[in-house]
């Protein structure tokens, strides 16, 4: 493909250099002559590993060349790539200063071309940014409306400094939002021979899905941090723990606890997470994060409370208050706690959950239900058509397979809301998901 890169800083250098070296003709566009200048020499503008010889070698074979003239890389391309910086403004937001210009130079160029030229965005900005931001300018400068007059597509690069060549060739994932199928089709050929999942998606999506990425391995960096300030404390070494933690690809390192849902509750995370946080106070140790977790747990039971009490509704039926689906353990399970809340401000419940039946409870279960939460057991029907026939609200409060039909099951006016997700929906106007 003929492409234009607009930015020819770390992620535009390696995206120009790479894709070069694929046997795609590529043309660099950045203000800096001085940048233009060490690529047309076949140098690279940047410290990387690998890039250099790279450069090198798709300059002197003529795939790739630089220029400060906008509108002649523009017009001897297809598809644009902007990735150009987005820096933090002092209040932490991001400057889309740069983002916009190119909009605008690009949305100008686009006015007067007669063929289908796709434009892609790789700079890094918020959810919201492409729809409030970029399409617009584009809209505006060129005359044109985006997804029919030309495509738009974001996607997000995976680039660590250091490995981003390697990276490039070998990503965890590939990411395009996209506003029409046309420019999506384009833009995945690109990387048609990459080892990786292609992942189509909406560009609030794909938006969403580098900051998360990033989050993520920041919290990651923080925690190993705060384990390792205890294990240190205590005579441990924290890599050694740190070492047997990642053995765990089943729970620690894996997909599972995260799904956006509930509140964790059960006799172990709760107890465990303030055993733990209360042995770094007496050894006079900061762990902000760690402090941080269970009053966050606390923080989505009042979400979820005030989704219930939104509703308005009187009578309201709660499907499934143990803690984990398949189990009968109430201890601290984040729906007793709703429940009792609902009681105190005067609502009418009706509770089922197959798994919980006083008769059949044994031993702490027995214990807990008979002595700390007397009143809902009261409150316990024998079947979910029971809770439908009353409640105005219903409340999904674990996964429970027998759930599933219940969305399809509802009358009208009556509303649900769900804490776990047992459908695929979205939120609508019956149904509200905690999440989602």
């Amino acid at each position: 493909m003929r492409i234009s890169i607009f930015g020819l800083g770390y992620v535009g250098a390696v995206s120009a250099g790479c894709l070069a070296q694929d046997g795609h003709e590529i043309t660099g566009v950045d203000p800096s002559e001085a940048k233009v200048d060490l690529i047309n020499r076949g140098q690279t503008p940047i410290i990387e590993t690998d890039i250099g010889g790279i450069i090198e070698h798709a300059v002197k074979d003529k795939r790739l060349r630089a220029t400060t003239d906008i509108a002649a890389a523009f017009n001897n391309s297809d598809l644009s790539i902007i990735c150009v910086g987005t820096p933090s403004l002092a209040n932490g937001g991001l400057d889309l200063g740069y983002v916009r210009r190119v909009c605008e130079q690009i949305g100008e160029q686009l006015r007067n071309k007669k063929t289908f030229h796709i434009v892609v965005v790789r700079s890094t900005m918020l959810p919201g940014s492409m729809r409030a931001v970029v399409i617009p300018t584009l809209e505006r400068f060129s005359g044109k409306t985006a997804g029919k007059d030309f495509g738009v597509c974001i996607n997000p690069e995976f680039l660590r400094e250091g490995t981003a060549v390697f990276d490039f060739y070998h990503p965890p994932k590939t990411v395009i939002g996209e506003i029409d199928a046309r420019s999506g089709d384009t833009l995945a050929q690109i990387y048609a021979d990459l080892d990786a999942p292609l992942i189509r998606t909406t560009i609030e999506t794909a938006e969403m899905v580098k900051y998360t990425d990033n989050v993520w391995h920041a919290l990651k960096v923080g925690f190993a941090n705060e384990i390792g300030n205890i294990c240190k404390s205590l005579g441990i070494d924290g890599h050694k723990v740190m070492d047997i933690f990642c053995h765990d690809t089943k729970l620690n390192l894996s997909p599972y606890y995260l799904k956006p849902g509930f509140a964790f509750g059960g006799s172990c995370l709760p107890k465990d997470v303030r055993a733990l946080t209360y042995k770094a106070r007496s050894l006079d140790l900061d762990l902000p994060i760690l402090n941080a977790i269970l009053p966050s747990n606390e923080r989505q039971i009042e979400r979820g409370l005030r989704m219930i009490l939104g509703k308005g509704s009187k009578r309201i039926g709660i499907l499934g208050f143990s803690f984990k689906a398949g189990t009968d353990d109430l201890r601290e399970s984040p729906m007793v706690e709703v429940i009792e809340r609902l009681l105190g401000k005067g609502h009418e419940l009706r509770i089922y959950d197959r798994n919980v039946k006083l008769a059949g409870l044994v031993g702490a279960n027995r214990e807990y239900i008979l002595h700390r939460i007397p009143h809902i057991s009261r409150l316990m029907v024998e079947t979910i058509d029971d809770v439908l026939g009353f409640a105005e609200t219903i409340v999904i409060g674990n996964g429970d397979k027998e759930f599933r039909d219940v969305p399809g099951r509802l009358r009208d006016g009556q509303n649900m809301i769900d804490f776990v997700r047992v459908t695929d929906s979205v939120s609508n106007s019956n149904y509200d998901g905690i999440c989602w």
